[in-house]
């Protein structure tokens, strides 16, 4: 029996009636009224082979995935440890110790410093992206950075942790994730002054073109920390909106300013907050907050 699954999101291209079937077994797309047939081939998205958990022989041959966040990319070998052969049969004593040789030789082949490196590096930035919550994007475009540094020797005299944490806050500035140098050197256990000075270095050595931080971005996230609704987070948008306009904002923290404006938007709409909770939730002393709250006061009177 040939299987056939309606597809409702297309149309037939002759008589445009959305009765279009594919046919599991042909790889046809037909329409059930006219039976024009729109597409002769269609590949499967699934596995190439699936494999349940009772089987004695794995049949997946697809792994995990390139990435390089991986220290040897995702792409080294695996000899399996049981002497057995595909078809299950054992194998003979010779065949044996040549597979023995060849797991030495193979675990002798990824151990070297290069190694040994990425896998300390790439294990703190596993580390600290569970800690930050970063997608994975993120996590691509530091570890690149990271290999980038290593191939100009940038690492030599400094500490793994360090120059990993620094190649991470830049691709959250390339990306566009607010996270602060502060933040990310209280996760990683290490003084904000090294943290900067090794990311001056990969800015300086890199080439690295970083992007002007924007204020709105860091928002939402004050926002969701400090429990703020909805209409006080968009006045706040409109507050730094207006402040980009007017320039004022040139020069001044991001996060400072982002700050500001959702105390400033919880005064105008009533939202009874203190600066004290505006401070705990952006990590921003409250003398920064009074001071960048006159500014944003008299923008708003003035305009």
């Amino acid at each position: 029996m040939v299987n056939q699954i309606p597809d409702i999101k297309q149309s037939c291209l002759r008589c445009g009636k959305k009765t279009l079937i594919t046919d599991t077994e042909t790889g046809e797309i037909f329409c059930g009224g006219c039976g024009y047939v729109s597409s002769e081939r269609v590949e499967s998205t699934g596995p190439e082979r699936r494999s349940f958990p009772d089987d004695r022989i794995n049949r997946e041959r697809t792994g995990i995935g390139t990435s390089l966040a991986i220290h040897d990319q995702g792409l080294s070998t695996v000899i399996s440890p049981t002497n057995r052969d595909a078809t299950g049969k054992p194998l003979s004593n010779s065949m044996k110790k040549t597979l023995k040789r060849l797991r030495i030789w193979d675990s002798r082949s990824q151990n070297e410093r290069i190694d040994r490196n990425f896998r300390q590096a790439f294990s703190e930035l596993n580390r600290l992206k569970d800690k930050l919550s970063l997608s994975d994007s993120v996590v691509e475009k530091a570890a690149y950075i990271y290999r980038k540094a290593l191939d100009k020797k940038l690492v030599r005299g400094r500490s793994i942790p360090s120059m990993m944490s620094s190649a991470l806050y830049a691709a959250c500035r390339e990306i566009g994730t607010p996270r602060t140098l502060k933040e990310i050197a209280e996760t990683a256990n290490i003084k904000k002054r090294d943290l900067a000075a090794c990311y001056r270095l990969l800015i300086k050595e890199l080439d690295l073109k970083m992007p002007v931080v924007d204020s709105v971005q860091n928002v939402a996230r004050i926002a969701s920390k400090a429990g703020l609704s909805e209409k006080t987070k968009r006045y706040a948008i409109e507050i730094l909106r207006k402040a980009e306009e007017s320039k004022i904002s040139a020069g001044k923290n991001p996060m400072g300013l982002a700050a500001s404006a959702l105390y400033l938007s919880c005064v105008k709409n009533g939202d009874d907050k203190t600066q004290r909770d505006i401070s705990e939730a952006s990590n921003i002393t409250e003398v920064t907050i009074r001071n960048r709250y006159k500014g944003l006061s008299e923008l708003l009177i003035s305009s």
